[in-house]
């Protein structure tokens, strides 16, 4: 028992219906004959209508309000789906009973139910046969009934009659499509597309308006024919009713000339405008028009921007393209088209800036010198671009900027870290609603001027996305052949970007694509050593931290001891970001010291330190030789140089080797090749075979959570299986890092001065690397290689030796190496 509520149903929203169900809403003649073969239920919920009649094969939505409504179609829905729908005679009453409806009504089947944020009720539901209530079985919860099939009498298929009525019922629906404009225009393509000629009757009766008792009327009809041409009667009278309505319109319509209307509404809006105080859209014109002479643009652009500023004068400003064009139109007169700042390039004055901002970094302030130094000679020269590449809290980011200063160039900065859209780079076709520019334009309009230095952060962090690959939009951007006329969707122009300085920066130059790492020149950023980040931290961290926490010059101090404590035994990183947190705790906790008037040491030792940062951070230092097959090796992480250990041990079995320590496919592959050419030159290392097949080997590198992966382990698995296996000792104070071969070659491995680094922190005085990396040692300073000897190496052979001591260590239980 429901308040209805019937929905406008069109054709295209049959469609929409039809791709999410099982439903054809246009029923053919096929679908007729299925639906008269199915068997209608004995016994059916009636649910009753209050406002339609419910016609066999047509699709409507209903809203069910009444409790008893609402449990019968979750009920119905939970079961076969099937319902008896009929219509009350009396729409007031709220709870009807058997004489409150008509005894015919029509099987429906529920397509869909929809729960409404009110707590309604939305069902859609197709007709199936029609039916006769013969005897209610029960009205609670809700009424249900005995129900008898109403058979329809069809007339026979030469009937001239008939296909005469169905043609004439055909043309005058298409006619009171086009002459009523509330009825959408695929409403004709529906008729059109009808084949069953009792689907058409139905489908038109149920769409036209008429009363409930008019289309029970209809409904209750059995002969079909007689059904049509009463159908057929209603229409005419529908058309009737239509033209007449349609003629009284168009005489009492004024027909007002255009050139006036144009003119009293214009009048209309200039009246309006004044009262508010603003400003006309004329004067908007003019004053773009006045804007547009001082532009420095190309005669191309200017041009371009005349026919878009008259098509703007011509627009209606109460349309919403109005503001899209105007929009567009600003955002041209904002950009610095042909407009550069004067270049500083007195490389004296770049050098010190560079130097007051960063220390270290001599390689990439000498690249940078060198950029100034060229354009200074040439004055138009193309910018290359550069990209930045190393370890988090560096000083990638802050370069540009210093570099911008020493330039006097404006400075801008994106990120692009996440970035998955190709329109925040290209921009949105102007047409669109809520289109903008792209990233690159928009910071071009903030800097005002067409050569800024441009810093794109974290390159390696674009993602690709549903909306297009970011990567391969910035391709045109960082080419310095092709971004003269860079195209954005948004301004349709092209625009130059040769004489902006771009300088991206990244911490895995891996992850960019190919193509667009071509374009770069890779400059590589290292970590800093232990020297250099107490510089840092006493030249720009401690006063900066100081600074910002409100406090005077002098009134704390770090010494270098307690400085390289919080950088040794605080933080495990390659830049200063981690040093820059605990320098900041450490600042304020005496700034809270200051604020509550309690005792705190202005000369902060070890112990305050520790009282005020804690426990330190356990690192990895080097572990004695006394256990064989324990060997230290040197990796690489993003965080810059460190060591870890390899170890293996033995067990019965039959010469299976297993691996631990989350290791990659690269590590494991190397663990494998240690032990292969350990079996192919078992004799010369003094190795029994039978070692080798009665015993299992398990090498681990330790911190399991932790992945690791790469070939550099190589040489230290390798000098770990022959220490265990002959259970000699490795010499002391000994690291290595290195890839091997199955023929007994060492080759060359990367990130060699952060390895460096790492064994010095770790107490290491000799390291074994291949002899190719001899000249990355040479770029490496002096200073930073006191107290290490190093052992170039090309083969396995001499690893061994020099790794390998004569000294034996206490034979494993179930090994016997002699």
């Amino acid at each position: 028992m429901s308040k209805t509520k019937i929905l406008n149903l069109d054709m295209m929203s049959l469609q929409n219906i039809d791709e999410d169900s099982d439903l054809i809403p246009l029923m053919t003649s096929d679908d007729e004959e299925a639906i008269s073969k199915e068997s209608l239920p004995e016994k059916l919920p009636i649910l009753p209508l209050k406002n339609t009649v419910m016609f066999p094969g047509v699709v409507i939505p209903i809203t069910a309000s009444r409790d008893k409504s609402i449990k019968l179609i979750k009920d119905a829905n939970s079961n076969d789906k099937l319902i008896g729908v009929v219509s009350q005679i009396d729409p007031k009453i709220q709870t009807p009973s058997l004489t409150d409806i008509h005894p015919t009504g029509t099987v429906a089947k529920i397509l869909r139910v929809l729960k409404m944020p009110d707590g309604n009720v939305t069902v859609i539901i197709q007709g199936k046969k029609r039916f006769s209530i013969e005897q209610i079985i029960s009205e609670d919860p809700y009424i249900t009934a005995t129900v008898k099939e109403i058979i329809e009498l069809k007339p026979e298929k030469n009937n001239k009659e008939f296909i005469a009525t169905i043609e004439s019922i055909k043309d005058i629906a298409l006619k009171i499509i086009d002459e009523n404009p509330n009825i959408p225009s695929e409403a004709s393509f529906a008729i059109k597309n009808i084949q069953s000629d009792s689907f058409l009757v139905n489908f038109v009766c149920s769409n036209m308006n008429l009363s409930v008792k008019e289309k029970y009327e209809i409904l209750n009809t059995s002969d079909l024919n007689k059904r049509a041409l009463m159908c057929l009667k209603q229409m005419n009278i529908e058309l009737q009713r239509l033209s007449l309505k349609n003629d009284i319109q168009s005489k009492v319509r004024s027909d007002l000339d255009q050139q006036q209307r144009e003119y009293f509404l214009h009048q209309q809006l200039k009246t309006i405008q004044e009262e508010l105080g603003g400003v006309s859209y004329d004067e908007e014109v003019n004053e773009m028009r006045i804007k547009s002479t001082k532009k420095k643009w190309s005669k191309e652009i200017g041009d371009h921007f005349k026919k878009e500023l008259s098509k703007l004068q011509r627009m209606n400003p109460q349309v919403a393209e109005y503001s899209i064009q105007r929009n567009y139109l600003d955002t041209y007169l904002d950009l610095p088209w042909n407009e550069f700042s004067k270049d500083n390039f007195d490389l004296k004055r770049s050098n010190k800036i560079l130097d007051r901002d960063h220390y270290g970094l001599k390689d990439v302030k000498k690249r940078i010198i060198e950029h100034i130094a060229v354009l200074k000679l040439r004055n138009d020269m193309k910018s290359p671009i550069l990209c930045f590449n190393g370890p988090p809290g560096v000083g990638k980011t802050s370069l540009g900027k210093s570099i911008a200063e020493a330039l006097g160039r404006e400075y801008v900065r994106i990120s692009l870290g996440g970035l998955r859209d190709e329109s925040e780079i290209r921009g949105h076709r102007k047409t669109y609603i809520g289109a903008m520019p792209g990233r690159i334009i928009q910071s071009l309009k903030k800097a005002k001027t067409s050569n800024p230095v441009f810093v794109l952060d974290e390159i390696d962090k674009l993602s690709v996305g549903n909306q297009g690959d970011p990567s391969s939009a910035m391709l045109e951007v960082l080419d310095p052949e092709q971004n003269t006329s860079f195209y954005d969707n948004f301004i349709e122009s092209g625009f130059d970007l040769s004489k902006v300085m771009f300088i991206a920066t990244s911490n895995n130059i891996a992850n960019v694509q190919p193509a667009l790492r071509d374009r770069m020149e890779i400059v590589h950023v290292s970590g800093y050593t232990i020297e250099e980040k107490y510089n840092i931290a006493k030249k720009h961290l401690i006063p900066k931290q100081i600074e910002e926490h409100g406090l005077s010059k002098n009134i704390v101090k770090i010494n270098k001891q307690s400085c390289e404590k919080i950088i040794d035994g605080y933080t495990r990183e390659s830049g200063v970001r981690g040093l820059e947190k605990q320098i900041a705790k450490i600042i304020r906790n005496v700034a809270k010291c200051i604020a509550m008037q309690e005792e705190y040491s202005s000369d902060l030792n070890l112990e305050d330190i520790y009282k005020i940062l804690g426990v330190s951070i356990s690192k990895d230092q080097y572990e004695n030789n006394e256990v064989a097959g324990v060997v230290t090796g040197l990796a690489w992480t993003q965080f810059g140089g460190d060591i870890l250990f390899i170890e293996s041990a033995l067990s019965k079995g039959k010469g299976n080797l297993s691996i631990t320590g989350n290791l990659g496919k690269v590590m494991k592959e190397s663990a494998t090749i240690a032990l292969e050419y350990i079996k192919s030159n078992a004799d010369d290392l003094l190795i029994k075979l039978e070692t080798l097949t009665k015993h299992n080997i398990h090498i681990h590198v330790p911190e399991g959570a932790t992945p690791k992966d790469g070939p550099s382990a190589g040489i230290t698995m390798l000098t770990s299986l022959v220490s265990l296996l002959t259970q000699k000792r490795v010499k002391s104070k000994l690291a290595m890092t290195g890839e091997i071969t199955l023929r007994g070659k060492v080759l060359p491995v990367g990130g060699i001065k952060e390895k460096i680094l790492a064994a010095k922190r770790a107490k290491i005085k000799e390291i074994i690397l291949c002899k190719d990396n001899k000249k990355n040692i040479d770029e490496i300073d002096s200073s930073y290689l006191k107290g290490l000897t190093f052992h170039y190496v090309s083969s396995m052979k001499q690893v061994l030796d020099i790794a390998i001591t004569n000294q034996n260590v206490k034979n494993h239980k179930n090994l016997d190496v002699k």
